[in-house]
């Protein structure tokens, strides 16, 4: 039964049962993590906020909502639409490595801690808090008491020892904003000042020292939230925006350039061509992705190369219609060759939430909040903290090799979608290195076949597991895969699975989610948003509309 979700009295009114998988609206759309999260969105733009208002109401309250999928120290790209002037924003949400040298010389002598026993030496910088401020600054209107009232009540419930540490934190900042003289922008950048500028940075500065962290005060003062363009291509009359290198983003846009050279509609949906092709170019994308990604800031990658026409047409014939490939193809943009020389390169999961916003006006946000458990907890504040940067490696040279001040290179990737200069989809996944293999899926699933998107996010799922593990931080490249062959894929038509093996998969077949997305299309003709969330049990994703 579609569920859609009228709006006409105050928020209070609307009930947690109220919201489910999917809905739709024509007065703004939420689709996020848990059912608490989605309230506050709608909670905001029901009061008047626009998407980036509700969208960082959202993400502070699944800091506690979603627990274990993101935590308030944590990392959350995040991508505006401004429908005022057509422009699409990222803002870099991810922190970096401690700046100390020492500190990095310790991890390559001694290895990246793994995320679980790591603690706060696998703590990169906490951003999230920085992103949502200076997106709530630069592009908001309300202030930061306003979005962060349903976290506060949420908090004050006390069934966690922390929550009422991190109230006590959230309500300093609050009385920043209102001591402060000025605009509403100023105000809230006095608070997001006080957390990497004053006396929390001070507090949080005494607990990385006594807890035997890398991170210091000076590593929170010089954190900035950078404001980039995004990184597009056009697939076959869409504009797909992604984030940069420092995320796992173009290759998902690399997959895209191969697959437009396949008649991918005529193959027909869920076909054995259609998987192989799709699984193929993967392959091939995600063999550049493990050799050239990287934080830009202090790599040259060389992104228009593998974007480019010219590097596509020399990769694309690399897929072999009959045949599975078991082998680890980067090309070599620079040469413009198709596959990189000989001993050039040696081959070889956790918590993410997810949030998409569509307001009245036609803005729109798509952001990944993330922080992988086991979390490194402040209790005088009660900040825990990421475990991002397991997912650098120590690999002397390679683009995501750990440096002091670097950002890791997450897999992360919200997604934007426009046509005819207007989005009409808007995605975030959670799901580590599935999440651009999810997405992709959903892309297609859309443009190819027409699905809307509680059609496209029900519909059976595959994932490859030949690439690397974006969380094995193994100075060895080869270790770093997954392994090399397997197919996994959620049940689908026998003869397809029959043809698939015949041709070199190593298929496992699975009845679990691949991922968790949450998808929105907003149609212009008729102005109503359709939103659809993950509607299975484990890890699901709630969805809720407004209504004129």
């Amino acid at each position: 039964m579609i569920m859609v979700i009228f709006m006409t009295a105050p928020f209070k009114t609307l009930l947690a049962q109220d919201l489910t998988w999917y809905a739709s609206g024509n007065n703004g759309v939420v689709a996020a993590g848990p059912k608490e999260s989605v309230q506050a969105g709608l909670n905001i733009l029901s009061q008047g906020g626009n998407a980036v208002d509700a969208a960082v109401a959202i993400i502070f309250n699944q800091a506690v909502s979603d627990y274990g999928m993101f935590s308030i120290g944590g990392e959350v790209p995040f991508m505006f639409y401004n429908n005022s002037n057509g422009i699409v924003l990222v803002y870099n949400g991810m922190g970096g490595a401690p700046l100390d040298k020492g500190a990095i010389d310790w991890y390559y002598t001694n290895g990246i801690p793994d995320r679980r026993p790591g603690g706060i030496k696998t703590a990169t910088v906490p951003s999230a808090i920085s992103t949502c401020l200076k997106a709530l600054e630069h592009k908001g209107t309300m202030s930061f008491e306003q979005i962060i009232t349903p976290t506060l009540n949420l908090l004050d419930e006390n069934t966690e020892s922390w929550y009422a540490s991190l109230s006590r934190t959230l309500r300093r900042l609050i009385e920043t904003e209102k001591n402060t003289q000025g605009s509403r922008e100023q105000k809230i950048r006095a608070a997001r000042n006080r957390f990497y500028k004053g006396d929390i940075a001070d507090e949080l500065n005494d607990f990385y020292i006594s807890s035997g962290g890398f991170l210091r005060k000076a590593d929170l003062e010089a954190h900035e939230t950078i404001v980039e363009e995004p990184i597009t291509v056009n697939y076959r009359g869409y504009i797909i925006h992604k984030c940069d290198t420092w995320t796992q983003g173009p290759v998902l846009l690399q997959t895209l350039k191969l697959l437009e050279n396949f008649d991918i509609k005529d193959m027909g949906y869920l076909s054995d061509d259609y998987v192989h092709v799709t699984t193929e170019a993967m392959k091939l994308a995600f063999a550049d992705r493990d050799k050239y990604y990287g934080d830009p800031q202090f790599v040259d990658i060389p992104l228009k190369k593998l974007l480019s026409d010219e590097y596509t047409r020399k990769r694309y014939p690399l897929i072999d219609m009959n045949h599975a490939s078991r082998e680890i193809r980067p090309g070599d943009p620079y040469k413009m060759n198709p596959i990189i020389n000989a001993g050039e390169y040696h081959p070889g999961k956790g918590g993410t939430t997810t949030c998409v916003v569509v307001d009245k006006w036609g803005n729109v946000v798509a952001a990944t909040p993330s922080s992988n458990p086991e979390y490194a907890i402040c209790e005088k504040l009660g900040i825990a903290h990421n475990t991002r940067l397991n997912t650098f490696n120590i690999q002397n040279g390679h683009p995501n090799s750990i440096e002091p001040g670097k950002r890791p290179r997450i897999t992360l990737t919200p997604t934007i979608v426009m046509k005819n200069g207007k989005p009409v989809l808007a995605l975030s996944v959670a799901g580590g290195d599935m999440q651009d293999q999810v997405t992709l899926q959903l892309l297609l699933d859309f443009i190819e076949f027409g699905k809307m998107p509680k059609d496209a996010i029900t519909a059976p799922r595959f994932q490859t597991y030949q690439t690397e593990d974006s969380f094995n931080s193994d100075p060895d490249p080869t270790s770093r895969i997954f392994k090399i062959g397997l197919l996994e894929i959620n049940a689908i038509d026998q003869h397809v699975i029959s043809n698939l093996k015949s041709r070199g998969h190593e298929i496992s077949v699975i009845d679990k989610e691949i991922a968790y997305p949450v998808m929105v299309y907003i149609d212009h003709v008729t102005g109503i948003s359709y939103a659809a969330s993950q509607p299975r049990k484990i890890n699901s994703k709630y969805s809720g509309a407004l209504n004129k």
